[in-house]
């Protein structure tokens, strides 16, 4: 939006071309919406508690997590509101990646927002059946992955990548639509199970949006991009202004929801975040990538897999309790160590992901 005065501006004084710059935009997308959080955050908190717009915690959890009853909730709104007036203020709305990144990340906050509001009215943690809210992510899902395969300029938007295999791309054709849906409701449940502690999932989202943003800004420029050995995909640079919009809010959100949190971030935010990663990564050609830097995400998701099904076959577990943050609460490791731990290791995991930027 103020990219569109600014270039018509710079018709006049020729210092707004400066808005010409992707970095100096993501900057400014980056501390808009993290201005916003930080202002808006503390009445957001207040309205909700004054609500009465508390946590349901499960019965099955751990005990130290019972006093974390009545925490306001759906927290993570207050990030796709700053998100979303960030993108729409500094990006460039000529777009097709940011329009379609954006609309996904909002439907399934929406869809989020729909399960933390059953959670409330019925007071227990039960939302949506479960059935009920797969199939509106599928929907989602396919829809975003319909629209990158129906607006793909060039092959390569469509071709399976991998990570050091120099030259490696297989077409997918049609096929492409469901991968897409994999990845984009496989990150929005993953982030979603990983939203058990306090600042527990916010920190790898950052994390790992930062890192792909690195992935957009190289594949959306020729030079880089033949340099790196990395698909060239035009325009897909622009999402490094959502990306900081994204890293605004996160970080923005981290200062209430930080140990001991003040807010919880709720489905609203977990499904619109995860599914936020899925489809950076998809537009850029990179969701290998995404399942090496969000290696705590799938770890998360993993254990609850194997919980499952090793209860139903057994009648025994594998870990204390799933997902794996409250195996280790369970062990006694108290909670702050936990958090911080999963940090580390994401970010080791981040790195490893960006050093596959040259090993080809």
């Amino acid at each position: 939006m103020l990219l569109m005065l600014a270039e018509y501006l710079a018709g006049f004084y020729t210092a707004f071309n400066v808005f010409q710059y992707l970095t100096f935009r993501a900057i400014l997308g980056t501390l808009t919406a993290l201005g916003i959080g930080l202002m808006v955050g503390p009445w957001l908190i207040r309205r909700l508690e004054r609500s009465q717009v508390g946590q349901q915690i499960r019965e099955d959890g751990p005990v130290s997590h019972y006093s974390k009853a009545g925490t306001p909730t759906m927290g993570g709104s207050l990030m796709l509101v700053g998100i979303a007036v960030a993108t729409l203020l500094w990006g460039d709305l000529a777009s097709r990646h940011v329009w379609v990144v954006l609309l996904t990340t909002l439907a399934f906050g929406a869809i989020g927002g729909a399960d933390d509001w059953l959670k409330l009215t019925r007071g227990s943690s039960e939302g949506l059946r479960a059935r009920t809210k797969f199939l509106w992510q599928t929907l989602a899902g396919l829809m975003a992955g319909t629209a990158l395969y129906v607006t793909a300029v060039t092959p390569v938007e469509t071709m399976l990548i991998l990570p050091l295999i120099k030259d490696f791309a297989i077409p997918l054709g049609l096929l492409f639509i469901p991968l897409t849906w994999l990845v984009v409701v496989g990150a929005s449940n993953a982030v979603n199970l990983t939203d058990g502690l306090d600042g527990l999932a916010i920190m790898p989202t950052v994390l790992v949006a930062g890192a792909l943003g690195v992935f957009a800004y190289a594949s959306g420029n020729v030079n880089f991009a033949e340099y790196l050995g990395i698909p060239y995909v035009a325009g897909v640079g622009e999402l490094i202004v959502f990306v900081g919009a994204l890293v605004g809010a996160g970080l923005a959100f981290l200062w209430f929801n930080t140990y001991p949190a003040q807010v919880f971030m709720g489905d609203v935010g977990a499904l619109a975040l995860g599914a936020a990663l899925g489809m950076i990564a998809m537009v850029v050609r990179q969701e290998v990538v995404l399942f090496i830097m969000g290696g705590v995400f799938v770890a998360e998701t993993v254990s609850v897999m194997l919980q499952v099904i090793w209860y139903k076959q057994t009648g025994r577990r594998i870990f204390r309790m799933a997902p794996l943050h409250h195996h280790f609460e369970l062990k006694g490791w108290p909670e702050p160590r936990v958090i911080v731990r999963f940090w580390i290791i994401s970010v080791v995991l981040v790195l490893v992901g960006l050093a596959t930027l040259k090993l080809r």
